[in-house]
């Protein structure tokens, strides 16, 4: 809430160099802010009388803006990576999906690994399990195993991350 639209009784005011003016009606906080060529602002509407400060709402809100924008440019998302396996994979193969995910992780990323089974391949899903167990074991110097492997419906899928 800015200037007219602060309709309290009495506002605790700070001043447009941060001092605290005191405890004054909001008309009188309104005129002390008129003469200074500033706007009144409520800063802490919950406080008891609440705080308002005279300064440029303009400028208050480009500063807001920075702030917010600098938090956004700082904060890192983490992506999921897939990386797709058959059951009856050789052991290069195996090895370049291996590189590529130690590289995801060495981002940062996360990394899933999904075992793919077509036709009949379904009818030894159990048997296949050890591949994801090797890639797991191949990896755990850099990875740790978030979410164990599971089967989920044609495949059997887990979700490796970086070791803190």
């Amino acid at each position: 809430m800015i200037n007219e639209q602060i309709r309290d009784k009495e506002v605790r005011v700070i001043g447009a160099n941060g001092e605290q003016v005191g405890v004054m009606s909001s008309r009188e906080a309104q005129r002390l802010a008129d003469e200074a060529g500033l706007d009144l602002v409520k800063i802490a509407p919950n406080a008891k009388p609440p705080v308002c400060k005279v300064i440029d709402y303009g400028k208050y809100r480009y500063e807001l803006a920075r702030k917010e924008k600098s938090a956004k440019k700082k904060q890192k998302t983490v992506e999921v990576k897939e990386i797709r396996l058959s059951p009856n994979i050789e052991a290069n193969d195996l090895n370049t999906k291996m590189n590529a995910a130690k590289k995801f992780l060495k981002k940062g990323n996360k990394v899933k690994v999904t075992l793919r089974f077509r036709g009949r391949e379904m009818a030894h899903m159990n048997s296949s399990r050890h591949i994801l167990d090797d890639f797991a074991e191949q990896l755990e110097e850099i990875a740790v195993v978030e979410k164990a492997p599971k089967i989920e419906g044609r495949s059997i899928g887990m979700v490796l991350s970086e070791k803190r």
